[in-house]
């Protein structure tokens, strides 16, 4: 009588499994769905400054176009991307751009001492912070699925249910990787 007991109670326990680790694998996908909606709403919140901070430069920086036109650019890419390493890529040329124009901008003391100016870049610097935090949760989260699907038993239940791995939000080139070169001298910066 006791061996008709067992088998339930290995089929119990297996669908008991199955159940935990569908639902973890759920939240865990819905944690990195999350994660990745608020890096995208950092990142809107930043190419809407992107306008305002345009127009505060454009008439001091007549020379620098080039800077302008790449973070207009930037924004223009991050609009249009439709995956996280489109998103991805976006960001790093704005993040090249702005880092470029705030070292563009060191050449114009009247501009430094715009009040408009100050009060965008140190909007501006608030949300950077605040998109590598939010980068930082992504990866991690990223990460904790990624493993998850990934690992022996649980892989079996993900397949099973067509969970799959995410990508990093990464830099993805070399020239993204480069620090912006500035010439003050008049020249062009890179």
């Amino acid at each position: 009588m006791e061996s008709t007991y067992i088998l339930p109670a290995i089929l119990g326990l297996i669908l008991i499994y199955l159940i935990y680790s569908y639902n973890r694998l759920v939240g865990m996908r819905n944690m990195a769905d999350k994660a990745y909606s608020n890096i995208d709403t950092l990142l809107q919140k930043r190419f809407d400054l992107v306008p305002n901070l345009v127009n505060t430069v454009k008439g001091y920086m007549e020379h620098e176009r080039e800077v302008l036109e790449e973070i207009t650019r930037a924004r223009t890419e991050w609009l249009n991307a439709t995956n996280i390493k489109e998103n991805a890529g976006a960001d790093q040329i704005a993040q090249r751009a702005l880092k470029s124009l705030f070292a563009v901008a060191e050449n114009y003391p009247d501009l430094k001492a715009n009040q408009n100016f100050m009060m965008l870049q140190e909007e501006l610097a608030g949300i950077e912070n605040k998109i590598a935090y939010a980068r930082q949760r992504y990866n991690r989260t990223v990460m904790a699925l990624n493993t998850a699907v990934q690992r022996f038993p649980t892989n079996l239940i993900a397949r099973l249910f067509n969970f799959e791995t995410r990508d990093y939000f990464a830099v993805e080139s070399e020239q993204a990787r480069r620090v912006p070169e500035v010439n003050m001298q008049g020249g062009e910066s890179r």
